[in-house]
C-alpha cells in the first residue's frame, strides 16, 4: 500500500545552515499492518509523517500508493491523492470549533464528494463505535480532549482510507483514552487498512506488525 525509498529531508537552521532531518529513508507498510515509528521528541518523526502523507515535499527520494508514485505528481494532484488514499490522526485534534462533533466528521465526506445520506449514516455508526454517539451534537469546546480524538479518528476514516498516518494520535490523553484510540488503529490495520502510528509511548509498540526507532535521521528497525 505505501513505499517510500531514499527519503531525505532538510531545514533551514536559524543560523544560515541547514539540518538533515531524514536521511534516505525506506519504508514499505502492506495492507493489514500497523507499522510504530518510535523516538525522542525533536527525531523527525512528525517530518517523516507529513511527507509520507504529502503534507511536505520531500528533497529526494519516492513515495507510492500502491503502484501510483505519488511524490511525482503535481501539488493539485497530490491534494487528490491525500483525499483518495489518506486518513490523517493528529495529537492536536484539529476539529473546527463552529461545527459540531458530527458536522466535524462529516467533512471527510464533503471533500471526497460522498453521497450525503450515506455519510451521515457511516458517521453515526463511527461514533456509536469509539463511544461519543451521545456528544454528536455538541461542539469541541464542549468536549473532553479523549472525546475530541475519537470525533477527529472518526472523521480520518470516514471514506475507509487505505492508509491511515497517526502522529502522536495519544499524546495529549490519558492512559484510558490513549488505550482506546490504539485499540481503534489496531481495529482498522486489522479490517485491511495499512497504519503508521509514530508516537513516544511505548504503547505505540504494543500489537504492531513491526516497530521502527528513527534515531539521527535513520530508521532503524
Amino acid at each position: 500500500m505505501l513505499r517510500a525509498t531514499g527519503l531525505v529531508k532538510s531545514y533551514r537552521a536559524p543560523s544560515g545552515g541547514a539540518v538533515r532531518v531524514l536521511r534516505g529513508v525506506d519504508l514499505a507498510v502492506k495492507g493489514g499492518e500497523l507499522v510504530a515509528v518510535v523516538g525522542q521528541s525533536g527525531s523527525g518523526k512528525s517530518t517523516l509523517l507529513s511527507v509520507l502523507g504529502l503534507l511536505e515535499d520531500a528533497d529526494a527520494g519516492e513515495i507510492s500508493y500502491e503502484d501510483v508514485c505519488v511524490s511525482a505528481l503535481t501539488r493539485s494532484a497530490k491534494s487528490r491523492a491525500r483525499g483518495r488514499w489518506v486518513g490523517f490522526v493528529f495529537q492536536s485534534f484539529l476539529l473546527l470549533p463552529s461545527l459540531t462533533a458530527l458536522e466535524n466528521v462529516l467533512l471527510a465526506a464533503r471533500y471526497a464528494g460522498r453521497d450525503r445520506a450515506e455519510a451521515r449514516r457511516r458517521a453515526l455508526e463511527l461514533l456509536e463505535e469509539l463511544g461519543v454517539l451521545d456528544r454528536k451534537d455538541h461542539y469541541p469546546q464542549a468536549l473532553s480532549g479523549g472525546e475530541q480524538q475519537r470525533v477527529a479518528f472518526c472523521r480520518a476514516v470516514l471514506n475507509d482510507p487505505p492508509l491511515l498516518l497517526a502522529d502522536e494520535p495519544t499524546g495529549d490523553l490519558d492512559d484510558a483514552n490513549g488505550a482506546v484510540i490504539f485499540d481503534a488503529l489496531r481495529s482498522r490495520a486489522r479490517a485491511g487498512g495499512a497504519v503508521v502510528v509514530v508516537s513516544h509511548r511505548p504503547e505505540a509498540a504494543s500489537g504492531a506488525t513491526a516497530v521502527y526507532r528513527l534515531r539521527g535521521g535513520v530508521l532503524e528497525a
